[in-house]
């Protein structure tokens, strides 16, 4: 249908300005305007695509992290340690931005290495995977991890295991984050910053919920077969105290929060205590409870049409009362990004943002 005035046609005098409709207007990016992170950040909320999200991410976490009724949870996945985003979880943790931590294992093995000072390297693209194997370079896209460095981690791990193995009959995996933070404080520099250090000095628990698909499961696989070996009792794993321990955690909240740093059982494991808690009432008869979260932020690049977890939306996530609703007041942006490049624009502008609002230091 034309323009020219037909019946269903558009007429010219009658056409909307974006103004009367209240529609918020767009800004060009102005980079000589801006000073800080914090103030990229803001500009780039006022732009389109990822730009725009990347904005509005950092104004839900500022939201979330000033909400002093919120229990703030992070999730991990990918190699966010041996691709250096250590530190970053690090200060989120010794800032108060984050109340509990959920995790791969292998994110907690290879940030051990960063926090007892040794290094990951630079992957050099003429040496061949079968080569890397037989000098003990174990390759992780683009960055290497010594296996020396992980037979030095399950020595320290080994310690922290045997050294309480007469006073504990088991250990849930944030127990056994706990001990092993508890040891990296005592034995690493002030200066030698560690996710599990900070964790323990911050009384932040770090739940691992697919505990032996890492390192770590693998070390407390090695032990318990050489205590079985010298016959002496060994301690048992409880995957279901770190449920409970959550779980717990989560019914004492008034408010809920999240960021999601990739996806995948971290990101489930987090949001399933909704349902779990209403489960709770509908099956045992109390006990239970309703809780959904009320600030939502995922920075990932998965794709939703896949139909994994990892890429699901949180509207989805609406649907089995894991998220509020934003007709009832819930915020949540999803970043579909590389974590490595928006996630630290995203927490540093927070960080400027609440350091000019006095409600922390970063000096």
């Amino acid at each position: 249908m034309s323009r020219t005035g037909k019946k269903g046609s558009r007429k010219i005098g009658e056409m909307s300005d974006g103004t009367s409709d209240r529609l918020e207007p767009l800004t060009s990016l102005d980079l000589r305007s801006c000073s800080t992170v914090s103030e990229l950040v803001d500009a780039m909320g006022r732009c389109s695509f990822g730009a725009r999200s990347v904005g509005e991410a950092a104004q839900v976490i500022e939201r979330m992290v000033e909400d002093e009724d919120c229990f703030k949870v992070l999730t991990l996945s990918g190699a966010m340690t041996p691709a250096k985003m250590g530190l970053v979880i690090c200060d989120m943790i010794d800032l108060g931005m984050a109340d509990a931590v959920i995790s791969t294992g292998a994110i907690m093995a290879h940030g051990m290495v960063e926090s007892t000072g040794l290094t990951h390297f630079k992957y050099r693209e003429s040496m061949s995977d079968n080569e890397l194997y037989h000098k003990g370079y174990n390759r992780i896209y683009d960055t290497i991890e010594l296996e020396k460095s992980l037979d030095d981690m399950e020595v320290i791990f080994r310690k922290v295991v045997e050294d309480v193995s007469e006073r504990y009959e088991s250990l849930a995996s944030y127990e056994l984050n706990w001990l092993i933070g508890e040891h990296l404080a005592k034995n690493t520099t002030e200066q030698q910053r560690g996710i599990l250090k900070s964790a323990y000095l911050r009384k932040v628990p770090v739940y691992v919920p697919s505990f032996t698909d890492s390192e770590l499961g693998l070390d407390f696989g090695v032990y318990l077969r050489r205590m079985k070996l010298q016959k002496k009792r060994a301690v048992r794993f409880d995957a279901f105290g770190d449920l409970e321990d959550y779980t717990g955690r989560v019914l004492a909240s008034k408010k809920l929060g999240i960021l999601t740093i990739g996806g995948g059982v971290p990101r489930n494991w987090a949001q399933q205590v909704g349902p779990y808690l209403d489960i709770i009432n509908k099956r045992v008869g109390s006990g239970g409870g309703f809780k959904r979260f009320d600030y939502a932020v995922r920075i990932c690049p998965e794709p939703v049409h896949w139909g994994g977890l990892s890429g699901c939306t949180y509207s989805e996530g609406v649907s089995w009362g894991k998220i509020k609703p934003r007709s009832e007041g819930g915020m949540y942006v999803e970043v579909y990004s590389d974590a490595t490049i928006a996630w630290p624009l995203i927490m540093r502008a927070v960080m400027e943002r609440l350091e000019t609002k006095g409600r922390i230091s970063l000096g």
